[in-house]
């Protein structure tokens, strides 16, 4: 137990995060974008998008001088801000300014507005027309309303602890939100280390992963694929401490492995494929389906994900070790008889807490899977 008292920790904690803030015209945010003052990382920017109806919502706010939430920025050691939340709104400021870059540095194209039930008028209406007697550009009027509407700007000094603008997404972006855990979590990777969130994202396309993690198209927009990439390494090589929640227990780990030397990596990536083969080439998709004695049935479980893929990798040698008919046989049983173990079932059923779980499961699916 620490010592530390909680006004102690309060008062570290405070010193983590050096903030400031203030309004400031739309115009204004546009000019610092021009001037390269402000940066939206292209990596981020391409993780999620808003529909074209939200867009036109948002300047609809703008127009009719709707209080909208502040956006949130990172003050790099350079005086540049760096974007951390807001880049919806920001992105659709820029699009319809006809400034907004695509990763690729390209421009996107022009943002072109839908009407609203309060502004009808607005269907086709863009920033400039295409000539002189384009009826579909706003006028000058129109123009300096949006350039004038003012947002609140709040800046994460960049005296604050190196980890602050990752925890403050974390934060914004967390209850409440249409984004799950997973895809803030990808987020915050892609800030953190775009390299190692592209090296998961490419592993998370193997073949054998795929089919035997089955997902409904939603479940694969909101990342779960990538979850499970980031449990299957993060049980080995960050240990789970009892009692963490389990989504922050994933957050810690997945910073935590991105900063890690890359070399890693390619050992990783041989326990990953080298794991999900074998499980495929016993039981394919049902490999983490309910096994009722003679059959498998219903929807993946994370219960059966954690114990199966956690104890076959961490005993990946001595299975290879085996003959190959003898080792499918041998694993195909050993996957069987998780299902029907007591120590299974006494972690894995409804009202089962993530905690309790994991910190059961895994050691059972390392002894179970370890060949004698």
């Amino acid at each position: 137990m620490s010592n530390i008292t909680l006004n102690e920790q309060i008062a570290s904690a405070r010193k983590q995060v050096v903030s400031d803030g203030y309004e400031m015209s739309v115009g204004e945010l546009v000019s610092l974008y021009k001037a390269q003052e402000l940066i939206i990382n292209p990596a981020f920017q391409r993780l999620f998008r808003w529909e074209q109806t939200q867009k036109t919502r948002f300047i609809e706010s703008l127009i009719l001088a709707i209080p909208i939430p502040p956006i949130f920025v990172f003050q790099r050691e350079s005086g540049v801000w760096e974007l951390i939340d807001g880049l919806q709104r920001v992105s659709t400021i820029l699009q319809l300014f006809g400034i907004l870059q695509r990763p690729d540095a390209t421009l996107e194209d022009p943002l072109v507005l839908t009407g609203t039930s309060l502004l009808p008028a607005l269907a086709e209406k863009r920033w400039e027309g295409t000539s002189d007697s384009d009826h579909n550009a706003l006028d000058v009027s129109q123009q300096l309303a949006v350039k004038r509407a003012r947002l609140r700007v709040e800046i994460l000094k960049r005296e604050s602890d190196e980890d602050a603008k990752f925890e403050l997404f974390q934060r914004l972006n967390t209850g409440g939100s249409p984004l799950s855990e997973q895809e803030v979590r990808n987020c915050v990777l892609v800030m953190s280390n775009e390299h190692f969130f592209d090296w998961i994202t490419k592993i998370a396309d193997d073949s054998s992963f795929r089919v035997t993690t089955p997902f409904t198209e939603t479940a694969k927009n909101q990342g779960k694929a990538l979850e499970l990439v980031i449990r299957f390494i993060a049980y080995r090589r960050v240990p789970y401490s009892y009692g963490l929640d389990v989504n922050e227990y994933l957050d810690s780990a997945a910073r935590k492995l991105s900063k890690d030397d890359s070399t890693f990596w390619i050992a990783e990536d041989r326990i990953f494929r080298s794991t999900f083969r074998i499980l495929n080439d016993c039981f394919g998709e049902a490999v983490f389906k309910r096994w009722d004695g003679t059959r498998h049935f219903g929807p993946f479980l994370i219960s059966g994900f954690d114990a199966i893929a956690h104890g076959v990798a961490v005993n990946l040698d001595a299975i290879e070790a085996m003959q190959k008919d003898l080792q499918l046989e041998w694993v195909r049983e050993r996957v069987r008889d998780v299902w029907e173990s007591e120590i299974f079932k006494r972690n894995s059923g409804m009202g089962v807490r993530g905690t309790t779980r994991l910190m059961n499961l895994l050691p059972f699916g390392a002894s179970h899977f370890r060949p004698e």
